[in-house]
């Protein structure tokens, strides 16, 4: 019976496609909803928050800059917004070879009785990594997300200490987790400018945008339907992710991503009365910023070789991180360079120790900055080496 269901529920999925949360149902998203006229109004290149949501935050990806806030370190329930997180735990344990995408995870009785978005996982059941991301990410199912983290960490529990763990790693102060899917819960909130640096975070991790720039697609060798939460990715140009959500207490919320002329930006809206203010929201902050920055790699000044004193060579070769500069367009002012670096090091050197910066000014003030590491490695000479230097010396003079 619960097969057949599941059958029935795939292709209404088809038809009238689910949004993000914990309690969230496809009703909400009538076939009128693709005609919104939000979706097809002009760029504006200037935002005004309406104050329909709790907080507000525009942030550019590469430098991490924020160009639009508004209550943004406010305490708040983010419903499945808090799937980034439980994301980024699952990218990085693929990416580090502790999971698989291929690997058969076996459901227990306590992922299969989540309720709110779900697949009707069946206790006993067994789906593969691929597939409980897949579902995850496109259909933000809770009783997937739970399956994950019992694969990676043994229990909930303890992929949720790992989740609160990780948010304070990134600096996250104003973020505690009590479940991996954003159930309704006591003490579980977060805040605009944390589920930016998280959605940050989980950008770096290119398998991701495989799942979230997916429309529609299937599990179950193609029986069950999946459509996304995530309605940016059918109506907005450019639009990578990243995670939508909703329960009665936090309304709706979203994590929204997209990346134009290589400018990726990330768009967080929380508490929005609806679902139609939610993805305004967010548009009109994309707009705003694509309308209004740019991004640059800006050409590293020659670095001459670093004197290195009692190395076996007396300098060392210097190379600089590549980094992304954002500027605003139309702006004339010309981006000035700074080297930053001590007269000399000490021997030994190794490659890749960081010896010193270029800083990036415009009108006067800083705007980047990137690191300067030793190319090379410079070994410490021996006081037995100095010795015998020195009566080479001595004795070249005779």
């Amino acid at each position: 019976m619960k097969k057949l269901l599941c059958f029935f529920l795939s292709a209404l999925l088809f038809v009238f496609p689910t949004t993000a949360s914990a309690t969230e149902r496809a009703e909400i998203y009538p076939f009128e909803f693709a005609f919104s006229d939000y979706w097809y109004r002009p760029a504006n290149a200037q935002y005004v928050s309406d104050g329909d949501a709790k907080a507000l935050l525009l942030m550019e990806f590469s430098t991490g800059r924020i160009l639009f806030a508004e209550n943004e370190t406010v305490h708040l329930p983010i419903a499945s917004v808090t799937k980034v997180i439980s994301t980024l735990l699952v990218a990085e344990a693929i990416d580090s070879g502790r999971i698989s995408l291929s690997d058969s995870v076996t459901v227990s009785e306590h992922a299969a009785s989540m309720g709110g978005s779900q697949v009707f996982l069946e206790a006993g059941e067994q789906m593969s990594v691929d597939d409980l991301l897949k579902s995850l990410i496109v259909a933000s199912a809770n009783d997937a997300t739970v399956a994950l983290g019992e694969h990676i960490c043994g229990s909930e529990a303890a992929f949720v200490a790992a989740m609160n763990s990780r948010a304070r790693e990134l600096g996250c102060e104003n973020t505690n987790f009590v479940n991996t899917n954003g159930l309704p819960a006591e003490n579980h909130y977060s805040c605009a400018l944390d589920v930016a640096v998280i959605t940050r975070e989980l950008m770096k991790h290119e398998l991701v945008f495989n799942y979230t720039t997916i429309w529609m697609d299937t599990i179950r060798n193609g029986t069950f339907g999946l459509a996304n939460t995530n309605k940016l990715i059918r109506f907005y140009k450019g639009a990578t992710g990243m995670k939508t959500g909703f329960t009665d207490e936090a309304k709706y919320c979203l994590s929204g991503t997209a990346q134009r002329n290589g400018m990726h930006l990330i768009a967080v809206v929380l508490g929005a009365s609806t679902s139609e203010k939610r993805f305004a929201s967010a548009k009109g902050m994309l707009d705003y910023g694509f309308a209004n920055y740019s991004v640059l790699t800006p050409e590293a000044p020659l670095l001459e070789p670093l004197a290195v004193t009692r190395g076996k060579q007396g300098f060392v070769e210097l190379k600089a991180e590549p980094i992304t500069v954002l500027t605003e367009k139309g702006g004339n002012a010309a981006t000035e360079a700074r080297i930053e670096l001590a007269e000399s090091v000490q021997a030994p050197v190794n490659e890749g120790d960081e010896v010193g910066y270029i800083s990036y000014l415009q009108n006067g003030g800083e705007i980047a900055r990137a690191r300067v590491f030793a190319a090379g490695s410079v070994e410490e000479v021996s006081y037995g080496s100095l010795l015998k230097q020195m009566l080479l010396t001595i004795f070249s003079l005779f």
